[in-house]
């Protein structure tokens, strides 16, 4: 099936929480006729500001030509899909459906499989990125699938953020998605230590940070967390509980594919610690409090303005 992408397009949204939201209001400030489903129907009503139309059932989606779907978990992206009333329940589905949920490799060809039945393709396309990022249109989405239905949405890919990479056919993107989680956390903890351990020694954070920023070492993420790193804002973009179920499914992987993960190992050891320790709704930059009670250093807020980069200054 060939989908022709243009502003006639009419597209469907499964999944209105944080990221949803804010990535259905891309496509609606694009232009774009976008219908959405959302299990609490409120989350889904605050999209019709930007001009969404909302619907009760995700198989009331199944005749638009794209739908996405941005789901909490496995569970959820089947029920959703298969479960009762769901998108892939009708006698034919959408033309194309793209998940962008965190999910299981196993999930998600199921869910292939069920798309195929009712005449649906189905492309995998995990992101990178929280809704900060997604307003300052730095995004990234790694998809596999059909290279001719990625070929066909790309340009709908594209607005959703900067960059769209095709990662191969099947599931392979649900492991490059889980892969850069994985680094999300090793590098979150590393980054934490490291803080500490200049505290400790004397350096503010906002300097050790700035220093560090400055650096070849230094990175877009880095200093996107600065800030709450400097500050200890943690207001939530990506939770410890979540973070911690990327590690399972990223160990569970390597398990299969018999390849060694001995610095995330540890990690996922250290993160299922700060979880135990009640670091479960704030973001997982918390890490850095954990750290540094191992420390024996109480942190306190730096109180110091820093960019966090997402801006361009």
């Amino acid at each position: 099936m060939t989908i022709n992408v243009g502003d006639d397009t009419r597209i469907g949204w499964i999944g209105a929480g944080r990221m949803g939201a804010a990535l259905a209001t891309r496509l609606l400030e694009a232009g774009f006729d976008v219908a959405v489903y959302n299990r609490t129907r409120a989350k889904a009503e605050t999209l019709v500001e930007h001009g969404a139309t909302v619907v009760d059932r995700p198989v009331e989606l199944a005749d638009r030509d794209v739908v996405f779907s941005m789901v909490s978990a496995s569970a959820d992206l089947l029920a959703v899909t298969s479960g009762e009333d769901g998108l892939l329940t009708a006698d034919t589905g959408p033309g194309v459906l793209v998940d962008s949920s965190t999910v299981s490799a196993e999930a998600s060809a199921q869910v292939r499989a069920d798309a195929a039945k009712v005449g649906t393709e189905f492309l995998a396309a995990p992101v990178s990125g929280n809704p900060k990022v997604v307003g300052a249109g730095k995004l990234t989405l790694a998809v596999s699938g059909p290279r001719p239905v990625f070929d066909d949405v790309a340009s709908l890919l594209g607005v959703l953020g900067r960059g769209v990479t095709y990662v191969g056919e099947g599931e392979v993107a649900r492991l490059v998605k889980i892969c850069h989680n994985v680094f999300l956390g090793v590098v979150t903890q590393s980054l934490a230590e490291i803080t500490v351990l200049a505290e400790k020694g004397g350096a503010s954070r906002a300097a050790f940070l700035e220093f560090l920023n400055n650096s070849v070492l230094g990175s877009e993420f880095s200093r996107y967390k600065t800030p709450a790193l400097v500050n200890l804002d943690f207001a939530p973009t990506f939770t410890m509980p979540l973070l911690r179920k990327d590690f399972d499914l990223g160990l569970a992987a390597a398990r299969e594919l018999e390849a060694p993960m001995p610095v995330a190992s540890t990690t996922a050891q250290i993160v299922a610690a700060a979880v135990g320790a009640g670091h479960r709704d704030n973001d997982f930059a918390e890490l850095i409090l954990e750290q540094a009670r191992r420390a024996g250093l109480e942190l306190r807020p730096e109180n110091v303005e820093v960019d966090d980069g997402l801006n361009g200054r």
